[in-house]
C-alpha cells in the first residue's frame, strides 16, 4: 500500500470514528463508511464498530473485480440472489484480507465517484425517511441536491437501485446528488475528503432539526420497582431458548411509557438488533397472573414469529431488552429507544411509516444480517463462569475488589456492591477499561441495612436481569481482649459479619428462586467469604471467630431450605490475606492491631508479628486471593455440593 494510501485510510478511520462515536448518527454499531482509489476500496468489516475501529476493521477490495458483479445473472428468489453476490464480495478481497467480510452495501459505495462515502442512520433524517410524507418533504427541503430512493431490500437489490437512479440523475443534471437519502434505511453522503463529508451531513441534520418539535426530557419514569424486579428473572430464564446465555436489561422514561405497541422495524438496523414488534405485557394487579401473562405471551409471539422478543414493553413498568450478552442487551434497548424517537420526529412529515412486512421478513432469514448481529454482540465470553450474573459485596478493595477481578476474568458479569460507593465506582471505571465496561456495574450498599440490601438487589436485577452467584464477603474485624471489647464493638462486628449475611441471604435467594421457577435445571450460588477463625476459637478475637462461626450456622441451615430451589449455600473459610489492607493497613490493619492488643507475645514490631503468623502455616505464606477465587470456581461448578464450610488455609486449619 503506497504512503499516499496509508494517509486516505487514516482519513477514513477518523471519519470513521466521528460519526461512529455520535449516537446522532449511528447506533448498534451500524454504519458503513469507505475510501476508494482508482484500483482499490476499502469499507468497514461487516459487523465492526465504527466508533473505535482501526485500520485493520476494513477490507480491501479490488475494484474491478466488483465492478464484474454488475454483467452477471442472479437468481429471482432474494435470498439466493444475495447469497451468490456475497460469495462474490467475498472473491474480491485482496490478499490478506480473508478474515474479514465486507459490508453488503459494499457495491453501493463502489459506483460513488467520490473518494469517501458515509452511510448512516440518524434518527432526525431517519425520521424523515421513515414518515409518511418523507419524498415530498425532502425535496422542499433540499431540492435538486437530494435523490430520494424508495424502499427495497437491502443488498444488492438497493444496490442496483441505487445505480439506476444515480445514473438517471447524472444524465439529467450532469453531476451526482449531494445527499442520498434511503426511505426506511437511512443517509448516505459522499465527498472529496473528511471535512466535506462532515460539512454535508451536519447542514443536512441542522436542516432537518429545525423541521421537527423538540424531545421532551427524557426522564426516568415511576415504576413498581418490586414488581420489575420479579419479571427480570423469569423473563431471562423464558427469553434465552437454546441460548447458553442470557441477560435482560431494564429502562424506562417517558417515550417507554408512552408506546402502546406495533411495528418499530424502520430501518434494517431496527429489525436486525431489537426485532420487528416488541411484545406487549399487559398489567396484572396479580403477579402470579403478570407471570401467567408472560409466558403466554412469549408463547404466542414464538408461535407468530418463530422467535422470542428482544423487546417486551410492561405497561405500567418499562422496557426489558434481551440479549446472550449485556452488550447485545444494552444495543437492543438502545436501538429500541431510537425507534421510539424516529416515531416521535417523523410526526412532523405525516406520521411513521415502517418497512413492509415482505422486507421485514427478508431481513429477519438474511444470513448477512445475522452474521452482522453476531459479530456486532463482540465474541462469547470463554471462562468457568461464562455470562453468569454475581454481586459482590464489600468490593471496593482487598478480598472483594480481587474476588470481582476474578469473576470478571472468567466472563462473569459483576456488581461491586460496598458501603464506599465512591471508591467501588473509581474501581469499576479501571476494570471497565479492561474488561468491558458493559459487564460490571457499581454500587453504593450498607449490608447491615435491609433496604439498602433490598434496593441493591433490585439494582442488579434490573441491570442485568437476576443473579447467579451472590459473594457476601463484607466484613469488620475488631480484635481485643474481654475487658477491651465493649459491647457496642461486639454488636457491631456481629451486625457486619452475622446480621448482614441473614440480609444479604434472605433477598439474593429471591431472584434465584424465581430463575429455578422458570428454568429448574438452572443453579444458583450463595458463598459467605467467612474464615479459618470460622473453624476454630481465636483468642482475644472473639466477636469476630463468634460471629464468623455463627455464620457457618447460618449457611449449612440455609443450604437445607433452598436446596429445592438449586441454590447451593456454601463458605469459604480462608486463611490470612497479609498482604490485604486488612492485615496490612499502617494505620488500622491487624498486624499493627495484633501488635498494639499484645496478642503476640513478645512481638516488639508489625514485622515480628507478621513472622509469628507466617510460621503458623504449614505451606509458609499467607491466603492470597487466587487461592479464595479458585475455591468460588470449585464451589460453582460443583453441582453436589452444598452446606459446606472449605478451608483454604495452607493447612493451618484442617476439617475434623
Amino acid at each position: 500500500m503506497s504512503t499516499a494510501a496509508k494517509e486516505e485510510l487514516a482519513e477514513l478511520v477518523a471519519l470513521s470514528r466521528h460519526f461512529g462515536s455520535n449516537p446522532d448518527y449511528v447506533l448498534g454499531g451500524g454504519g458503513n463508511t469507505s475510501f476508494k482509489t482508482a484500483e482499490h476500496l476499502f469499507i468497514k468489516g461487516s459487523g465492526t464498530s465504527l466508533a473505535d475501529i482501526d485500520a485493520g476493521g476494513f477490507v480491501r477490495l479490488d475494484r474491478a473485480r466488483l465492478a464484474s458483479l454488475w454483467g452477471r445473472d442472479y437468481p429471482q428468489d432474494p435470498h439466493a440472489r444475495e447469497a451468490l453476490v456475497t460469495e462474490a464480495l467475498m472473491e474480491a478481497r485482496e490478499r490478506g484480507e480473508k478474515g474479514k467480510r465486507p459490508s453488503v452495501e459494499t457495491l453501493l459505495h463502489d459506483f460513488f465517484p467520490e473518494a469517501y462515502v458515509a452511510h448512516t442512520h440518524p434518527v432526525l433524517i431517519n425520521a424523515l425517511a421513515c414518515s409518511r410524507r418523507g419524498a415530498e418533504e425532502a425535496r422542499a427541503l433540499f431540492g435538486e441536491r437530494v435523490l430520494w430512493i424508495p424502499t427495497v431490500n437491502p443488498g444488492f437489490q438497493l444496490a442496483a437501485t441505487v445505480r439506476a437512479e444515480m445514473e438517471k440523475y447524472a444524465r439529467k443534471r450532469g453531476r451526482s446528488p449531494d445527499l442520498l437519502v434511503l426511505q426506511n434505511h437511512g443517509l448516505c453522503v459522499a465527498g472529496k475528503d473528511f471535512p466535506e463529508v462532515r460539512r454535508k451531513s451536519s447542514e443536512l441534520l441542522e436542516t432537518v432539526r429545525g423541521r421537527v418539535p423538540v424531545l421532551p426530557e427524557l426522564r426516568d419514569g415511576a415504576f413498581n420497582r418490586e414488581r420489575a424486579a420479579a419479571l427480570a428473572p423469569a423473563l431471562r430464564m423464558l427469553l434465552r431458548g437454546s441460548a447458553a446465555s442470557s441477560i435482560v436489561c431494564f429502562h424506562t422514561n417517558t417515550l417507554v411509557a408512552g408506546f402502546r405497541g406495533g411495528s418499530i422495524a424502520y430501518t434494517p438496523d431496527h429489525v436486525v438488533y431489537c426485532d420487528h414488534e416488541p411484545l406487549i405485557l399487559p398489567w396484572a394487579d396479580d403477579l402470579e397472573a403478570h407471570y401467567l401473562g408472560l409466558e403466554e405471551g412469549i408463547r404466542a409471539y414464538r408461535a407468530a414469529n418463530g422467535f422470542a422478543p428482544k423487546i417486551v414493553v410492561a405497561e405500567r413498568l418499562g422496557a426489558f431488552a434481551w440479549g446472550p450478552n449485556r452488550r447485545s442487551a444494552d444495543t437492543a434497548m438502545a436501538v429500541f429507544q431510537d425507534a421510539l424517537k424516529v416515531a416521535f420526529y417523523s410526526g412532523a412529515f405525516g406520521g411513521p411509516q415502517p418497512m413492509p412486512a415482505d422486507q421485514v421478513r427478508f431481513i429477519l432469514d438474511w444470513e448477512a444480517e445475522a452474521h452482522r448481529r453476531k459479530v456486532s454482540a463482540g465474541p462469547g465470553k470463554g471462562g468457568r463462569v461464562a455470562e453468569k450474573i454475581a454481586l459482590v459485596t464489600g468490593a471496593a478493595q482487598g478480598f472483594g475488589l480481587g474476588i470481582a477481578e476474578a469473576l470478571l476474568a472468567e466472563g462473569a458479569n459483576v456488581v461491586l456492591a460496598d458501603l464506599n460507593g465512591a471508591q467501588a465506582r473509581a474501581q469499576t471505571e479501571e476494570l471497565g477499561r479492561k474488561f468491558g465496561p458493559s459487564r460490571l456495574t457499581a454500587a453504593t450498599a450498607d449490608v447491615t441495612d435491609e433496604t439498602s440490601m433490598v434496593r441493591l438487589i433490585e439494582d442488579t436485577v434490573l441491570a442485568f436481569g437476576g443473579l447467579d452467584l451472590f459473594i457476601s464477603n463484607a466484613g469488620v474485624l475488631r480484635a481485643g481482649s474481654l475487658e477491651e471489647t465493649d459491647l457496642a464493638t461486639f454488636e457491631f462486628v456481629n451486625r457486619v459479619n452475622y446480621t448482614a449475611y441473614y440480609l444479604g441471604c434472605r433477598h439474593a435467594s429471591r431472584p434465584m428462586k424465581i430463575q429455578h421457577r422458570f428454568a429448574p435445571q438452572h443453579f444458583t450460588d450463595i458463598i459467605q467469604i467467612n474464615s479459618k477463625s470460622g473453624l476454630e476459637g481465636s483468642n482475644r478475637n472473639f466477636a469476630y471467630a463468634g460471629s464468623k462461626f455463627a455464620g457457618i450456622g447460618l449457611t449449612q441451615s440455609f443450604a437445607l431450605e433452598l436446596v429445592e430451589h438449586n441454590i447451593k449455600v456454601n463458605a469459604i473459610c480462608p486463611g490470612n490475606l497479609f498482604d490485604g489492607p486488612l492485615w496490612s493497613d499502617p494505620q488500622a490493619g491487624l498486624f499493627v492491631q495484633y501488635l498494639k492488643a499484645g496478642k503476640v507475645h513478645g512481638a516488639k514490631t508489625i514485622a515480628d508479628v507478621r513472622g509469628f503468623y507466617e510460621a503458623k502455616v504449614p505451606m509458609r505464606r499467607g491466603c492470597t486471593i487466587l487461592d479464595v477465587a479458585r475455591a468460588i470456581f470449585y464451589l460453582v461448578e460443583q453441582e453436589y455440593e452444598t452446606g459446606q464450610a472449605l478451608p483454604v488455609t495452607g493447612g493451618q486449619v484442617m476439617l475434623k
